[in-house]
């Protein structure tokens, strides 16, 4: 399957579909490079990118946060799967990417799986 055809945005129909579209497609294609079996599922769907875009912003009400459109998206496909979302903060990086003069690296950490259920 080739991903790039599959996630063309340039098909993508719908206000909110093409507002969720683009980062959507990054992370499941993400996702299909990370593991075999999840590109698997979506190609053994038998669905369009838009079907699971169109099943993403069903029941919507003017805006859906980013945890639920990666959740709602990947369990399109994998509907067994549990969405985790992680954020980390590092205080001292640089954004030239060099090391921080500091030794013990100072990031703040927060796991966000408790918001998806709001």
């Amino acid at each position: 399957m080739d991903l790039k055809e599959y996630f063309n945005l340039k098909s993508v129909k719908g206000r909110y579909q093409t507002a969720i579209a683009k980062a959507t497609a990054e992370a499941l294609q993400n996702f299909c490079c990370q593991e075999q079996e999840f590109q698997q599922a979506i190609e053994q769907s038998g669905k369009s990118f838009q079907n699971c875009l169109d099943e993403v912003v069903k029941g919507i009400n003017g805006s859906i946060s980013d945890f639920d459109v990666y959740s709602r998206a990947v369990k399109f496909y994998f509907p067994g799967a549990v969405v985790h979302f992680r954020m980390e903060i590092d205080l001292i990086g640089n954004a030239d990417g060099t090391a921080p003069a500091q030794k013990e690296p100072r990031t703040l950490s927060a796991v966000f799986d408790s918001l998806a259920d709001w």
